[in-house]
């Protein structure tokens, strides 16, 4: 039969009152901001030392405007509405809190934890180490709140209903589209053969189509980051190195890449069929087979860097014309 001494009553009842008091602190700070702000001393004694028996999802970021990390200020907006859409929802408890660490408030934290990039999302459990699974792949997620809540629901089985601030944005652009469009249909009302011009919808079909093609709503859906600044180097990529994922400027030159070959193409078409000088048809066609060579082969260049092995360069370029 166990039983219990002075000494370890007395321990147990000190264990129990410096938890009591550091979540009382965690909820007392998560009650005024969504986000707990974190320095070392701060870290170190709600984070790293036992006892906790809660779980505390931390972002590693540089916001300070000298560290020039554009990624670091959108992830951060994303990271907010995660953390009030928590906050503020009727499950809240004490079970999970997110809080920040500033590169320029923490670098200690960051040389603990051997950390060189941001933004850096861990999940710190309440009970053991962090795993491998605890830090967030945010290269092939995207730094989305929907995705970061996923991730959090696998990792402390919290499940958050992402809540987003009103964004009238997209209605009032949508409004106003519509407004200039019927105030020119209203001013041509009694000439509306514009509305039956094959090219107008050429035009815009073609646009539609390559915005879709070029990844817009995989950006809208995974939310990635602009483009990626290495910390240590300070070289910017535009193109992700894998077939995972993407950077909004990677959909952005690919659009472009997409939208000069059918240029060129168009040139071409053009320059066969149309009644024009001759002379000004061959230019359209020498013009066309450039764009065509040129960004066909820059489009292949970028398969290249994604796809790891990828068997053409810009010598197929010819085959393929």
């Amino acid at each position: 039969m166990f039983f219990w001494d002075e000494s370890d009553i007395f321990l147990l009842l000190c264990h129990l009152t410096f938890l009591t008091e550091k979540v009382t602190q965690m909820m007392e700070w998560a009650s005024k901001r969504s986000v707990i702000r974190m320095n070392g001393d701060k870290f170190r004694r709600f984070v790293k030392a036992p006892p906790r028996n809660y779980s505390v999802v931390i972002m590693f970021t540089a916001l300070q405007p000298q560290r020039q990390c554009g990624v670091c200020r959108q992830a951060d907006e994303e990271f907010q509405v995660l953390a009030n859409s928590w906050r503020y929802s009727s499950a809240f408890t004490n079970k999970v809190f997110f809080a920040l660490v500033d590169f320029d408030e923490g670098s200690d934290v960051f040389q603990m934890l051997n950390m060189n990039s941001a933004p850096t999302f861990l999940h710190f459990p309440s009970k053991g180490k962090p795993r491998r699974s605890d830090t967030y792949e945010l290269q092939v997620r995207g730094f989305g709140a929907e995705q970061l809540a996923r991730w959090v629901a696998d990792r402390t089985d919290v499940q958050i209903r992402v809540i987003r601030p009103p964004n009238y944005a997209g209605p009032l652009l949508l409004g106003f589209l519509l407004a200039v469009i019927g105030g020119l249909a209203y001013l041509r009302r009694h000439n509306l053969e514009f509305l039956f011009n094959k090219n107008v919808w050429a035009f815009s079909a073609l646009c539609f189509v390559l915005i879709m093609t070029s990844g817009q709503m995989w950006n809208h859906i995974r939310g990635p980051p602009y483009a990626h600044k290495n910390p240590s180097t300070g070289q910017v990529s535009y193109i992700h190195g894998s077939s995972q994922a993407q950077f909004v400027a990677e959909t952005h030159i690919v659009l472009l890449f997409n939208a000069a070959v059918t240029t060129g193409i168009v040139l071409l078409c053009e320059a066969a069929t149309s009644d024009i000088d001759i002379g000004k048809r061959k230019i359209m066609c020498v013009v066309g087979i450039g764009l065509v060579m040129l960004f066909f082969s820059c489009l292949l260049s970028i398969f290249r860097a994604k796809y790891h092995g990828y068997p053409y360069r810009y010598r197929h370029t010819f085959t393929f014309v």
